[in-house]
C-alpha cells in the first residue's frame, strides 16, 4: 500500500521534466502555425513577431534540455523561424538537422523550402534547387507550389531555363510572371518574351520589374530588347530618369550592332535625362563613340569642345569627364608637339598612341600614330612593335605594315620574340621603355585640358633610356 501511494509522486517527477519540454514544443509549434496564417493574411508585422517567438520557444527547449528526444526538432523549427524572419546565414545550420527527423513529416517539408529560400539568398542556386526538389512532391498545395515557384528561380540561375519554364507551367500570379518573362528571356526566346511582356503590359500589371527583364533580354538579343523599351515607353507613372536610363542602356547594348540606332537612344537618353546620371552617362558614351572614329589629333578639337561643356556641369561623372578631357588634350598636344626624327620622339609618340588605344578607346587614331612611328623613325628598334601594335587595330593597313615588318625588320628582338625565338633583346627593350615611361612627365601643350590644379610640365632634356648594345649617346641601327 505504502509502494502504491508513491507512484503517483514518482510519476509527477518523471513527467516533470519531459512534460516542461514537450509543452515548450507544443508552444513553439502553435506560435508557428499562427505565424503561417499571420501570413497567408498579409499580417506581415504580426508574422514576423510571431516567428520572433517561435526562434525564443526552441531555442529554449535546446538550451535546457540538450538531451531530449525534441532537440532535433527543436532547432530545424527555429531554423524555419530564422528563414522567415530573413536570418539566414543562422538558419541554415540547424535547417540541416532536418535529415535527422521524419522525412515525411510536415516540419521537414517546410525546412526543405526554407532551406531552399536562404540558399537563393545566400547565392547558391545549385543547394537550393536540391532542397526545393525535396519540398516540390509535397502533397500540400501551398507549399508545393511554393517549392515549384522558388525551383524555377534556382534552375533560371544556374542555366537550365527550359527545367525551369517546365516548374513555373500551371502557376498564376504577378511574381510567377516576372519569373517567366526573365525564365524566356535567358533561354533566348524573343518573340515569346515580347508576346507575354503584351500581354502583362496590356493587363497594366505594376509589379512587374521591367528593368530586370530588359537586361536579361539584353544579353540575349539586344534588338528585342530595344524593341520592349519602346513598348516601355508610353507606360504609365515612368518617370524621366527611368527613361532616360533605359534608353542609355539600350544604346550601349546596341553600340556594336547598329551605331546609327544606338547614337539616336543616346542622343535621347541626354535630351531626356538632362541633369540626370543617366543623361551623363549618355552624353560621355556620345563621346566616346566619337573618339571610336577619330583618325587624325585634329578631329579631337570637337571633342575637347563636348567634354569641356560636360566639365562645367554638376553630377558623379564630372570628375571622369575631366580627366577624359586632360587625356584628349595631351594626345593632341603630344601629337601635333612631336616632329619626325626628334630625339625620344619615337618614345613619346609611342606612349601618346597607347594612350589614345587604351585610355581614349580611339583605335583608329592610335593606329596612325603607330604609323607615324614607322614613318618617321624608321631606324627606331621601337618601329617594329608600333608596327605590331597598328596592324591589329586598322585593318586597311595590315598588309602594308606585314610588308614592312618582313621586308625591313626580319632581325628585330621584337619578330624574334614572336616567333619563340630567344627574348633577352626584346626583354630588355621593353625594360628601357618602362622606364622612360615612368619617368616621362606629364606635358601639357597649347589648348591641352589640363587638370584643374596641375601646373604644366616642359618637356626636359632627358637622355634616351639605352638600348642594347648601345653605346652612351648612340643609336642602335637596325639594317634592313
Amino acid at each position: 500500500m505504502k509502494h502504491r501511494a508513491l507512484w503517483p509522486a514518482l510519476l509527477a517527477i518523471g513527467c516533470l521534466s519531459g512534460c516542461v519540454y514537450y509543452n515548450g514544443m507544443y508552444n513553439a509549434n502553435r506560435l508557428a502555425r499562427s505565424a503561417q496564417r499571420a501570413e497567408r493574411d498579409g499580417r506581415t508585422f504580426e508574422a514576423n513577431n510571431l516567428w520572433g517567438q517561435v526562434a525564443t520557444r526552441a531555442e529554449s527547449v535546446v538550451v535546457r534540455h540538450p538531451r531530449s528526444k525534441y532537440v532535433n526538432q527543436a532547432m530545424v523549427l527555429r531554423g524555419v523561424a530564422l528563414a522567415r524572419l530573413g536570418q539566414c546565414p543562422n538558419a541554415i545550420g540547424p535547417l540541416g538537422r532536418s535529415s535527422l527527423l521524419d522525412q515525411h513529416s510536415d516540419l521537414v517539408e517546410e525546412a526543405a523550402l526554407a532551406l531552399g529560400r536562404c540558399e537563393l539568398e545566400m547565392g547558391d542556386p545549385s543547394a537550393a534547387e536540391a532542397a526545393l526538389a525535396r519540398a516540390q512532391v509535397s502533397k500540400n498545395p501551398r507549399r508545393q507550389k511554393e517549392a515549384r515557384f522558388q525551383r524555377a528561380r534556382a534552375l533560371r540561375l544556374i542555366g537550365r531555363h527550359e527545367e525551369s519554364l517546365e516548374s513555373l507551367a500551371g502557376l498564376d500570379g504577378s511574381r510567377v510572371q516576372q519569373e517567366r518573362l526573365l525564365a524566356l528571356a535567358a533561354a533566348a526566346k524573343p518573340e515569346q518574351t515580347l508576346a507575354l511582356a503584351d500581354s502583362v503590359l496590356a493587363g497594366n500589371d505594376s509589379t512587374i520589374l521591367w528593368d530586370s527583364v530588359l537586361v536579361a533580354l539584353g544579353r540575349t538579343d539586344p534588338v528585342s530588347a530595344s524593341q520592349l523599351v519602346d513598348r516601355l515607353r508610353d507606360q504609365p507613372k515612368t518617370s524621366p530618369a527611368t527613361l532616360a536610363r533605359r534608353l542609355y542602356e539600350d544604346g550601349a547594348r546596341l553600340a556594336d550592332l547598329d551605331s546609327a540606332r544606338a547614337h539616336q537612344r543616346l542622343v535621347e537618353a541626354t535630351r531626356i535625362g538632362a541633369g540626370t546620371e543617366s543623361g551623363q552617362r549618355a552624353e560621355l558614351h556620345l563621346v566616346r563613340l566619337a573618339l571610336a572614329q577619330v583618325r587624325q589629333p585634329a578631329e579631337l578639337v570637337s571633342v575637347e569642345s563636348a567634354l569641356r561643356r560636360m566639365n562645367r556641369s554638376e553630377g558623379g561623372l564630372a570628375s571622369e569627364a575631366k580627366q577624359l578631357h586632360f587625356l584628349v588634350g595631351r594626345v593632341r598636344a603630344e601629337s601635333d608637339s612631336i616632329q619626325a626624327g626628334s630625339p625620344e620622339g619615337d618614345l613619346r609618340l609611342f606612349l601618346t598612341a597607347e594612350t589614345a588605344r587604351d585610355s581614349l578607346g580611339a583605335r583608329l587614331l592610335a593606329a596612325g600614330l603607330f604609323r607615324r612611328i614607322a614613318e618617321g623613325w624608321p631606324q627606331s628598334p621601337y618601329a617594329p612593335k608600333a608596327l605590331l601594335a597598328g596592324q591589329q587595330l586598322d585593318s586597311t593597313w595590315a598588309d602594308t605594315a606585314r610588308a614592312l615588318l618582313s621586308e625591313r625588320y626580319s632581325d628585330s628582338p621584337y619578330l624574334a620574340f614572336v616567333r619563340g625565338e630567344d627574348a633577352t633583346a626584346f626583354r630588355q627593350l621593353e625594360d628601357s621603355l618602362r622606364a622612360f615611361a615612368a619617368a616621362e612627365p606629364v606635358r601639357v601643350g597649347p589648348g591641352a585640358g589640363a587638370v584643374p590644379g596641375e601646373k604644366p610640365v616642359r618637356p626636359g632634356g632627358r637622355r634616351r633610356p639605352q638600348e642594347p648594345n648601345d653605346t652612351p649617346g648612340a643609336r642602335r641601327r637596325v639594317e634592313p
